[in-house]
């Protein structure tokens, strides 16, 4: 009876608890006031700032031009948002969509005119145009007296290294100045120090790090090969509408409820204080997404899944421990001790791992994929710290308040072994026809309807359609009644919208559209809203997402993998390990691509979001099956039994694995029952990922380990 009153006492305080953070978390998207009301939103959530600029000149530039273009605005607008999107309009416009600002004109001022830098000397002659810049980064270094100094770091192209040289030459002897001039207005002028043949320069004088990056944003964005002119600038709305943001709440209440009770029941005192500690993580990341005014969307969302199931993980695997001690008969205070001590390796290497492919991701990504590290990172880091202190001290707190009764917190109970080594082959197998099967789907998709994906217009480009109407439409009057007209014409779903601030305009987005279709379009228009015909044009636009964006995410993706192959390599002392769990992450990221190209899915920016989440999730489990057998290793000596320890190792943590699985599907499987359309296209992906994910983990990377173990040492040394 006690216990079961102290159960219902905590699961209210929880209840509680999570009712101020959601208090908290309302303000998302709203002017209601919270620590969540100035979070800042990308474009799908929130809208932002449309620029269109025109390419100056009476020839049409070349394509490699335009790309070339495209993707250093997209570099520079970076600076305001990660989120920030830049694609190809018609033959000679770029659009630049910038999220969480309303003032274009703004906006306008700070990024300049593109295409008008040069190097001038004191002769009035120009030595350098800024093509010739390869790159400009702010950064630091000390001078000869030892203080640190802000600084400009240019890298010239192999024509500007030339031209710099000779420049530098003629102007040493006499320290001459070299005048930057952007906008017919001098940014810079420093002196020439010595004389510079690597195409490496720095100039100094900086008085903070501010002015520094704002020098190299302007000479960056100045070193473009095309020169723009502003065409048109718009503030315009989200591409998915409020109502996205209102079921992405609502789900993410009730997945955490879920998530709530599911603790309680399975862990009693345990799993109310880690679901307190939960609610103080949910607040705190809120509180810091605003501090460190990180853009969110639905990537980043996806971002913050990931760390709340690490989070709940790294729970599950202390909890285990803890039980595990009192199955022995130690006290509770010394098993809550030596549960987070025995836990403390696995958690802290399998964040790691996480936590180095979100910073590469990070530093190597664009757009989306910057997004999504930086909400994976931060959520990463408080996760661990919630787990790890915030947890141990409502746990120790929870004691010393009287719940000292341990069948409060359970007594771990011994589970017969399960051979899962002898049943490798069979999960070899299903692994392999899967992806070879989605393979050969791949090939039928090609065939029958011309790709083997269906990529979104993020990737393929589209045609954008702008319309003005009579009245002012809603987005939801949009979605109901312009929307399904349009679909019906072009027979594809993905139609993206968006409102213009102040106007009766409506942009829509589809795939790229014959003569006819257009035609049609602005026929069912005209006849259901009566719109003048006019006032309705299109145009082709590019993907948001160019080709270099993509290498950008998939080099990425693979120093990711070889940064945590080498961490495991260091960490376990064997290499086997480390290939073991890359096979494993290779087999996940396969699984969720050919479930993309078998089902349909729309594949546009949130697909590299899920793809490294599933890697993420993926990851952090097998490093916990991974330290278990590295433990039992070091405590079974010489004469062990390899194909036993493994299977025990596994059976150990298989309730971790089953159990952190089913929290973290319960998160997204609210998201995917309350979501709008796009939400759901990116929730399924997540719950067949993160179900294979615990699957590659429990019955392939153990295996593959054991394989490399005993096989390929046997042969070797038989050689």
């Amino acid at each position: 009876m006690k216990k079961r009153k102290a159960v219902i006492i905590l699961l209210v305080m929880v209840l509680v608890l999570a009712g101020l953070t959601f208090t908290a978390v309302e303000g998302i998207g709203t002017e209601k006031a919270g620590a969540a009301s100035g979070i800042k939103l990308g474009l799908d959530l929130a809208g932002g700032v449309s620029i269109t600029y025109q390419v100056v000149g009476d020839e049409t530039p070349t394509d490699e031009d335009m790309a070339d273009t495209v993707y250093k605005l997209q570099k520079r607008v970076e600076t305001y948002s990660t989120e920030a999107q830049v694609y190809k309009e018609g033959a000679d416009r770029i659009n630049i969509e910038i999220p969480g600002v309303s003032d274009e004109h703004a906006i306008l001022e700070e990024l300049g005119k593109p295409g008008s830098l040069v190097f001038m000397n004191s002769a009035n002659e120009e030595v350098l145009s800024g093509t010739d810049i390869a790159n400009a980064e702010a950064g630091s270094q000390q001078d000869s007296m030892g203080n640190s100094q802000f600084v400009v770091q240019l890298t010239m192209t192999s024509e500007g290294k030339e031209k710099f040289a000779a420049a530098t030459k003629a102007a040493y002897p006499t320290h001459d100045i070299i005048y930057i001039i952007y906008d017919d207005a001098v940014i810079s002028s420093p002196a020439v120090q010595a004389e510079i043949t690597d195409g490496q320069a720095v100039i100094t004088g900086m008085s903070s790090y501010e002015e520094a990056e704002s020098l190299a944003s302007t000479i960056r964005i100045g070193g473009l090969k095309l020169q723009l002119e502003e065409l048109r600038s718009n503030v315009v709305g989200a591409q998915l509408g409020s109502e996205a943001i209102s079921t992405s709440l609502k789900a993410g209440a009730v997945g955490f409820v879920m998530v709530v009770v599911f603790m309680v029941v399975v862990y009693y005192v345990m799993g109310a204080a880690a679901s307190l500690a939960l609610a103080v993580y949910t607040a705190l990341i809120v509180v810091l997404l605003n501090a460190f005014e990180i853009t969110l969307t639905l990537p980043g969302i996806a971002g913050i899944i990931l760390s709340i199931g690490m989070a709940v993980d790294a729970n599950v695997i202390i909890f285990a421990r803890i039980r595990e001690e009192l199955a022995t008969g130690k006290t509770i205070p010394t098993s809550i001790k030596i549960g987070f001590e025995r836990a403390m390796p696995a958690i802290i290497d399998s964040n790691i791992t996480t936590l180095i492919a979100a910073i590469v991701l990070g530093l190597k990504g664009s757009g989306t994929v910057k997004g999504f590290a930086q909400t994976l990172a931060l959520g990463i880091v408080l996760s661990m710290f919630t787990a790890l202190f915030v947890t141990k001290l409502i746990m120790n707190a929870c004691y010393a308040v009287g719940l000292k009764n341990v069948k409060l917190y359970g007594v771990g109970k011994e589970i017969k072994t399960i051979d899962f080594i002898s049943k490798k082959v069979v999960f070899f197998a299903i692994s392999i026809a899967i992806i070879v099967g989605g393979f050969v789907v791949m090939g039928v998709n090609h065939t029958t309807k011309g790709s083997a994906f269906n990529y979104s217009l993020e990737f393929v480009g589209g045609t954008s359609t702008n319309v003005t109407f009579n009245e002012d439409l809603s987005i939801a009057d949009i979605d109901s009644k312009v929307v399904p007209l349009i679909e019906d014409i072009t027979g594809d779903g993905d139609v993206q919208t968006q409102k213009v601030a102040d106007t009766n305009q409506v942009i829509f987005k589809t795939r790229t559209l014959a003569s006819e279709e257009r035609q049609a379009i602005k026929d069912s228009i005209v006849e259901n809203f009566s719109v003048d015909e006019s006032t309705i044009t299109s145009e082709t636009i590019s993907s948001a997402i160019s080709n270099e964006m993509q290498s950008d995410a998939v080099v990425a993706l693979v120093i990711s993998m070889i940064c945590i192959l080498v961490y495991i390599w260091f960490r376990f002392k064997d290499i086997r390990f480390g290939a073991s769990s890359v096979l494993a992450l290779l087999n996940d990221a396969l699984v969720v691509v050919v479930f993309y190209a078998a089902a349909r899915i729309s594949v546009g920016g949130t697909f590299i979001a899920c793809v490294l989440t599933i890697i993420g999730f993926s990851i952090n489990s097998t490093i916990v099956i991974f330290d278990r057998i590295r433990e039992n290793l070091a405590l079974a000596g010489r004469n062990v039994d390899l194909k036993e320890l493994v299977n025990r190792s596994i059976t150990q943590t298989l309730s971790r694995s089953i159990f952190t699985t089913l929290t973290v599907f319960l998160m997204i499987l609210a998201l995917y029952a309350f979501g709008v359309t796009s939400i759901k296209e990116f929730a399924l992906p997540l719950m067949v990922g993160t179900v294979c994910g615990a699957y590659s983990s429990i019955c392939l990377s153990g295996a593959m380990w054991y394989i490399f173990r005993t096989k390929i040492v046997k042969k070797a040394k038989a050689k």
